[in-house]
């Protein structure tokens, strides 16, 4: 009788097991798509954000982002969909593991330095080597790539968890950036200032940052197609996002665009890479 219960026993005990292992292995499968993915390329992590696509006013507003400009004018609703965005900028150790040991560009040295006297150029051959090496590990349909300048600041701005502020992720510059007041004249370690909403870093400050479109001072006020928007019309300059260490408060604001010579090597200038649909 002991002999028999203790089978039952054992038969229950192994059914629950097996429920609630399978019914994990179904939400990590469900779940899968929306949660931040780390990367090792040469045992150097690269961690990336998922965001959640939705809908945002993009663009300048007064009450919220003061000293407009008319390249960031009219405000307008964008339609994005789901990306993930790097958590910080590329870093020297990053770029050196996808680009070789002896290869760093940047003026002042360290391995959690963002890389900088990049040119767009070169940040597109760090995706395209990016891509190759890490090919079987990315999510089906994804691809690497620079963010479009809409994405830059839909994730600067905490997309769809924004409080709405100045900068990405406060009000406060100094608590979340490096910048001409702050900075010393230089750049700083990655992740030292507070993340924004989604858990991203130095989306304001530290380095301006390249991003995939080309530069048009009439962009908002001449486009129509907002879901996903990105300009690839041929011009004179790409964009640039977020400010640098020796550049003044105002060009902080998530709603500034620049611009920079796409063969152009600055000492205030890197990237971050985004994972975006294939077809986008």
């Amino acid at each position: 009788m002991k002999r028999i219960f203790a089978k039952q026993w054992k038969t229950v005990v192994f059914g629950l097991f097996a429920l609630m292992f399978s019914g994990a292995g179904a939400l990590s499968a469900q779940t899968q798509g929306s949660v931040n993915r780390v990367f090792n390329v040469n045992q150097v992590p690269l961690k990336m954000v998922f965001v959640k696509g939705g809908e945002m006013q993009l663009g300048c507003v007064d009450n919220r982002d003061d000293s407009c400009r008319a390249r960031e004018l009219p405000v307008h609703t964008v339609t994005l969909t789901d990306f993930y965005i790097g958590e910080t900028e590329v870093t020297q150790e990053q770029w050196m593991a996808v680009m070789g040991r002896d290869n760093n560009p940047s003026y002042r040295k360290g391995n959690l330095l963002p890389v900088e006297r990049v040119s767009w150029d070169d940040c597109h051959r760090f995706v395209n080597k990016l891509n190759k090496y890490l090919s079987a590990e990315l999510p089906e349909g994804y691809r690497f790539a620079l963010p479009s300048e809409a994405q830059w600041e839909y994730a600067s701005r905490g997309g769809l968890k924004s409080a709405n502020t100045r900068y990405a992720g406060s009000n406060n510059l100094a608590q979340v950036s490096w910048y001409y007041d702050n900075s010393d004249m230089r750049t700083h370690d990655v992740r030292v200032k507070t993340a924004n909403e989604l858990g991203i870093f130095d989306m304001s400050g530290n380095v301006w940052e390249w991003c995939e479109d080309w530069f048009d001072e009439d962009f908002y006020a001449q486009n129509t197609d907002w879901t996903d928007p990105r300009n690839d019309q041929e011009a004179n300059y790409r964009v640039q996002r977020g400010g640098s260490w020796n550049y003044a408060a105002p060009y902080h604001r998530c709603a500034t665009r620049d611009r920079g010579s796409m063969h152009s090597r600055y000492e205030d200038c890197g990237f971050r890479v985004a994972l975006v649909p294939k077809d986008k």
